[in-house]
């Protein structure tokens, strides 16, 4: 449980553009360290940490392929050693091709879901052993699942797996006061 003096840290995944940046900035507006998660745009996420630290807020850029679970236990190193915990998870990353399935390969399929599914896996496995109590997770997921639209049968497939580890995730975490919750933009 965090004491009023300290800082109450969020990791975003995929923070560098899109969403992870408006996220990464209302977050630091409401006082939360920001890890701005990173794979490829480190150019993007060291801009967006030098925006938020000449504003006043806390943060840092951490490159984590979140598909390999030894580079989110080194982000949650990084995390805890600069910020002294993790409060707050934000699955942001995502990826996204959308094509019939007759026509995906092999390689596309392999990026969707390894992103997608083993990436938030990978955080919150991580996440069970490191998060701190009281704290939130927040895992993205798409209204695109329900719309059934074609072309999206397999991005809809790794956010049902998303939707799944959401509500699970909640109920093992019970106890802890960590609230759990996939949102759909």
């Amino acid at each position: 449980m965090t004491t009023p003096t300290e800082t109450k840290t969020a990791i975003i995944t995929g923070a560098a553009r899109g969403i992870g940046v408006a996220l990464a900035k209302r977050l630091a507006q409401d006082g939360f360290a920001v890890v701005v998660n990173y794979a490829n745009s480190a150019a993007s996420a060291d801009a967006l940490v030098e925006e938020l630290s000449t504003s006043g807020h806390q943060a840092m850029a951490i490159k984590a392929d979140i598909t390999n679970a030894v580079a989110v236990k080194q982000m949650f190193d990084h995390a805890e050693t600069r910020f002294g915990g993790v409060d707050v998870i934000v699955n942001n990353a995502g990826v996204m091709t959308t094509q019939p399935i007759s026509e995906m390969s092999d390689a596309v399929y392999d990026a969707m879901m390894d992103t997608n599914v083993r990436g938030t896996f990978n955080m919150l496995r991580e996440g069970a052993k490191r998060l701190r109590n009281n704290g939130r997770v927040i895992n993205f997921s798409t209204t695109a699942l329900h719309l059934k639209l074609p072309g999206y049968a397999i991005y809809n497939a790794t956010k049902a797996a998303v939707e799944a580890m959401t509500g699970v995730y909640a109920k093992e975490l019970r106890g802890r006061n960590i609230t759990v919750n996939a949102v759909a933009p």
